[in-house]
C-alpha cells in the first residue's frame, strides 16, 4: 500500500494540472450581457449631454446589424467628452460586429436611415422628422 500512495499523489497532482475545464471561455449570454452594459454606459454617457448656444447637436452611428450598419443613431451634444464617447461606440461597434460572426447572428436586415436634423430643444439634442 505504501508503493501505491506515491504513484497515486502523483496522477492526481497530474490530472489536477491539465483539467480540461476552462473558467475563461465565454458563453454567448455572457458575451451578450457584456454588449448590453456597454451599451447602456454608452447610453449613459450621451444622456448627460445638454445643449445650449456654446454646444452643437450631433449623432453617431450605434450597434453593428448582421447584414450591415448600424442599429440606430445615437444624439448627443458636444458638452460631454466627445472623444471618450466616439471611442466607446467604436469598440463597441467592433465587439458587436465580432459577436455576430462568431455566434452566426441575424436580423431583419432593414437600412436605418441617420437623422436629417438635429436641433437643441429645452437644452436637449432631439431628432427632426
Amino acid at each position: 500500500m505504501k508503493k501505491f500512495l506515491p504513484v497515486f499523489f502523483i496522477s492526481c497532482l497530474f490530472l489536477m494540472a491539465f483539467q480540461c475545464e476552462d473558467d475563461t471561455i465565454a458563453t454567448q449570454e455572457s458575451e451578450q450581457e457584456a454588449l448590453n452594459i456597454s451599451k447602456k454606459a454608452i447610453e449613459d454617457l450621451a444622456a448627460t449631454s445638454i445643449c445650449n448656444e456654446n454646444t452643437t447637436c450631433k449623432y453617431i452611428a450605434l450597434g453593428s446589424k448582421p447584414c450591415g450598419g448600424p442599429w440606430s443613431y445615437l444624439v448627443y451634444s458636444t458638452s460631454i467628452n466627445v472623444e471618450k464617447l466616439e471611442n466607446m461606440v467604436e469598440t463597441y461597434n467592433k465587439k458587436e460586429s465580432d459577436f455576430n460572426k462568431k455566434w452566426g447572428a441575424i436580423s431583419d436586415c432593414m437600412f436605418v436611415t441617420p437623422p436629417t436634423s438635429i436641433k437643441c430643444e429645452n437644452n436637449t439634442c432631439i431628432v427632426i422628422y
